[in-house]
């Protein structure tokens, strides 16, 4: 395959989240263009990933079946916002959280890219239909939300916007699937998106029992590292209803509990 024919994803922000989807990206083989609005940054991106390219490799742990020097020889850094995104097909924003700089940002990158571009997210919180509400064409946006580490943790989440366009979820999770990640399809938005609203379910209970006095912070702790969390390192909390109790008896208990709360 030619350099003309292998196809670019723009990272817009060289910060930890966007040098991993750099690193993510690469070692699917696809050529990244790195994108910061400060000189110099971008170029300062790409010295941090070869580093860490490269120590990843001597650990065995590199991703992909490219070399490290192979990840790196697709990844360019650009200060001009119009020549990184030139010929992308896939924008992944990384600027830090704050709405109104996300909503600028895109609102910039719709006036150049093509009306067929994927435009995604990569905020842990903020709903597409705010973050995406000066773009003019939100058919093809949405939220695509790492877990910290990216590069070491699979998981992504993918929540539409109110208009997002089934082809452009697809295509999204076709893209994160190639390059090794474990995606999630939300049917739509809610503040949280699923992971973060399961964490804060599991944190709030851990507080109250500590806090009315059931169990120690330490021993709390051991509840988790030393069981459900070694179960649901495997498998998830329904497939674990699942086998450990008939289909009836799942259905009367979670009525149970639902009230209970």
């Amino acid at each position: 395959m030619s350099a003309s024919d292998i196809k670019i994803i723009t990272v817009i922000g060289s910060g930890l989240i966007g040098r991993s989807w750099a690193m993510l990206f690469a070692s699917g083989g696809y050529r990244v263009k790195i994108y910061d609005n400060q000189p110099g940054q971008s170029a300062k991106a790409i010295t941090e990933i070869k580093k860490q390219l490269v120590e990843l490799e001597e650990a065995h742990m590199l991703r992909g079946e490219l070399t490290a020097m192979q990840q790196l020889a697709l990844l360019s850094g650009y200060d001009d916002l119009s020549q990184a995104l030139e010929g992308a097909f896939f924008v992944q924003e990384c600027v830090f959280e704050q709405l109104e700089v996300k909503q600028s940002v895109f609102h910039d990158i719709e006036r150049i890219v093509g009306k067929d571009v994927i435009l995604s997210s990569s905020t842990s919180c903020l709903v597409p239909s705010k973050v995406f509400s000066k773009v003019q064409n939100r058919s093809r946006c949405l939220v695509s939300h790492p877990v910290n580490p990216p590069y070491h943790v699979k998981l992504v989440e993918l929540v539409p916007h109110p208009d997002t366009a089934a082809t452009v979820m697809d295509t999204t999770h076709a893209l994160m699937t190639k390059v090794g990640q474990a995606p999630v399809l939300l049917k739509k938005e809610i503040d949280g998106f699923a992971l973060n609203r399961v964490q804060a379910a599991i944190i709030a209970e851990s507080w109250r029992l500590v806090q009315d006095g059931f169990i120690s912070v330490k021993d709390i702790d051991l509840v988790m590292s030393e069981g459900l969390g070694m179960r649901y390192a495997l498998i998830g909390p329904m497939e674990t209803m699942h086998l450990n109790a008939p289909k009836e008896e799942m259905g009367i208990k979670m009525s149970q509990r639902s009230q209970e709360f």
